[in-house]
């Protein structure tokens, strides 16, 4: 799946690493697509993000920037919004989708107001010294990705270490039902959903080590579900990627419950493009290599350009 071909004679930087807790999983990324956009003739520089990024791009006289990043100042509309000032178009979501996808809270408040299900929650900002909600709850900072500082609390005796662990990687923390179930991933490509992953670790749930550990994770794409319930998770998914705004590639994670009912968990604007993520899978199996893929998000990046013709 080849469209047009756009900033062929661009100078482009791939933004990796960052400063972030994801930093190393983020140059995983960003490397792979480096090596892709490379192969495929592209004028490619890697960027190692650091406070003097700005400095950098003008320096390198760069004309467009694949956003690789992953975590805080860089999935949360930070460095979207140095883009947008330095009028270098981007990969990805917009300063606004970045920053509302990245908060979990403020996403499944935004999820409720469009009438979109999402598990029952409650955010929280100080210690509590017991659950808000009935057990079983996911206790997770609401700003983190990768699934760091993420606790399953099953008893009352794991709520205040749950609580610390989660507060360790942020002010909010979201304490969010836990709904039995299917975990179900939708990657969304420039507003079409490709095909749907069902995501099945080998054991406990789908934490840190269970996405980036090879062989700890079984992954079935396409999912095995019947026609009416995919054709209705990719809608859903659809419906989250459009109520926050989003751009580009993004993926959307749900749970079809064991009652049939599909639930939206969050929106991840930057997915990662590791040789164990989602993405890539998901769009393998409708037979769209790593390049393919690779070219069609830095395509997509040709949208901004319209929004700063005309400035000043």
């Amino acid at each position: 799946m080849q469209g047009t071909k756009r900033f062929t004679k661009a100078k482009i930087a791939v933004l990796m690493g960052g400063m972030s807790k994801e930093r190393e999983i983020s140059l995983k990324t960003g490397n792979a697509i480096a090596h892709a956009l490379t192969d495929r003739g592209y004028d490619i520089t890697t960027l190692d993000v650091s406070k003097d990024i700005g400095t950098q791009l003008i320096k390198r006289g760069i004309e467009a920037a694949f956003v690789a990043l992953h975590g805080r100042w860089g999935e949360d509309g930070t460095i979207q919004g140095l883009l947008e000032i330095l009028r270098i178009p981007y990969t990805g979501s917009g300063v606004k989708a970045s920053a509302v996808a990245m908060d979990k809270i403020i996403s499944k408040r935004l999820f409720r107001e469009a009438g979109l299900p999402t598990p029952g929650f409650r955010a929280l900002e100080i210690q509590t010294s017991r659950p808000p909600r009935p057990l079983p709850l996911v206790v997770k900072p609401a700003t983190e990705g990768s699934t760091l500082g993420v606790t399953i609390v099953h008893s009352e005796d794991m709520w205040s270490q749950a609580l610390n662990t989660a507060f360790a990687y942020d002010r909010q923390v979201l304490a969010e039902d836990f709904i039995p179930g299917r975990e179900i991933t939708a990657s969304i490509l420039n507003g079409q959903p490709l095909p749907l992953i069902y995501i099945e670790p080998r054991e406990g749930f789908y934490d840190y080590n269970a996405k980036y550990t090879p062989g700890k994770t079984l992954y079935h794409v396409p999912a095995p579900l019947n026609g009416a319930i995919e054709r209705s998770l990719k809608e859903l998914a659809v419906s989250a990627y459009q109520t926050l705004g989003c751009e580009g590639c993004a993926r959307v994670d749900m749970i079809l419950s064991h009652n049939g009912d599909p639930m939206i968990l969050e929106v991840n604007t930057i997915p990662g493009m590791t040789p164990t993520s989602l993405v890539p899978k998901a769009a393998a199996a409708m037979g769209m290599d790593f390049g393919d893929l690779a070219e069609a998000i830095l395509n997509s990046a040709s949208l901004k350009i319209a929004s700063y013709r005309g400035m000043a």
